[in-house]
């Protein structure tokens, strides 16, 4: 499972062997504990990534043999393209810019995103 953190200072992924399904159940017990209030929808997100990274055709062809596809892989021009995520969205209140979003696929796709994404954030060094 991924889980994509939206916070005021950006996107973190991390790459979890959790069910997205324990992951809610935790915090929703969490969140009534605190006494404070939960948020979860199903939804769709996205992030960009650099258009020319070696490896997105390797995830394109991953995407394209999975049975149950909760990713796809959206040119936006040039220099980018969104890679799309069905899953759940859990934060404190229905309109929260801020809060976290699990999507659940095949090992593979999971694996080549969260790779991709860990290379999108890395600088290089000229």
């Amino acid at each position: 499972m991924l889980k994509l953190n939206y916070t005021e200072i950006g996107l973190y992924m991390e790459w979890l062997m959790a069910a997205p399904e324990r992951v809610i159940a935790q915090h929703v017990l969490l969140t009534l504990g605190m006494a404070q209030t939960l948020h979860v929808e199903p939804g769709h997100a996205g992030f960009l990534l650099p258009a020319q990274i070696a490896e997105l055709g390797q995830l394109q062809t991953v995407l394209q043999t999975e049975p149950d596809r909760g990713a796809a892989v959206l040119p936006v021009d040039d220099q980018f393209v969104e890679i799309s995520l069905s899953g759940s969205w859990i934060a404190a209140s229905p309109d929260a810019h801020e809060g976290m979003f699990l999507a659940a696929m095949g090992d593979r796709a999971e694996g080549l995103i969260y790779k991709l994404w860990q290379l999108s954030e890395t600088p290089v060094s000229a």
